[in-house]
Formats: C-alpha cells, sequence, structure tokens
C-alpha cells in the first residue's frame, strides 16, 4: 500500500515501519524510524521516531528533527544533520503535523 500525504510539500514513507541507521556524531549508530520528509524553502526535513527494544517500530514517542544534508544521484536524501535551532525545528514539525495529520495522530 502506498501511503499519501496530505500536503503538496510532504513526502511519506512508501510503507509503515521503515527504519534507517545513521550514525551519530560520537560514531555510534542509530536506527530511526522514517515518519516523512517536508520540503521548506529551499531546505527539507526528515522526520524519525528513535527506535530501540522499548519503542519498536510503529510505536509512537517524541520525535526527531534532521535537516537534509545532501542527496543522491536520484534526488534521495543520503546525508542528514540535527536542526539545532528551535525556531526552525518547531517550525518544521508544525508544518509536518499539519501535512501529516491524515496519517499520525498528534495528541
Amino acid at each position: 500500500m502506498v501511503r499519501e500525504g496530505s500536503a503538496p510539500n510532504f513526502c511519506p514513507p512508501t510503507e509503515e515501519g521503515i527504519t534507517i541507521t545513521l550514525v551519530d556524531e560520537k560514531g555510534e549508530q542509530v536506527e530511526l524510524e522514517f515518519l516523512g520528509l517536508v520540503l521548506k524553502g529551499e531546505s527539507s526535513f526528515g522526520f524519525f521516531f528513535p527506535v530501540d527494544d522499548e519503542h519498536p517500530a510503529t510505536s509512537s514517542g517524541e520525535v526527531v528533527v534532521l535537516e537534509v544534508t545532501e542527496v543522491d544521484a536520484d534526488g534521495q536524501p543520503c546525508s542528514f544533520e540535527l536542526v539545532d535551532d528551535e525556531v526552525i525545528a518547531a517550525e518544521a514539525y508544525a508544518d509536518f503535523q499539519e501535512a501529516a495529520k491524515d496519517l499520525y495522530d498528534f495528541a
């Protein structure tokens, strides 16, 4: 089943529970569930849920906002950076909540 977002600036995951593994600034691997991507001006922001034994994919919890810093030859995000600016992160997250309101419960 292909999932569809409710906004033209939103790229949802192609299916529920897709995870990726990224390496953090300490060199440690972190598994994250991909929730979607929002295009905001010239920037793209990915939204992820940290996955571990206590918080499996498709569960809920704190959302991590990462900015896309590099895309591959196919135009797909391949490098991300944590958004340090709280105002930018909050604005991007608000856009994500609006765009993904039909896919996720933000109660």
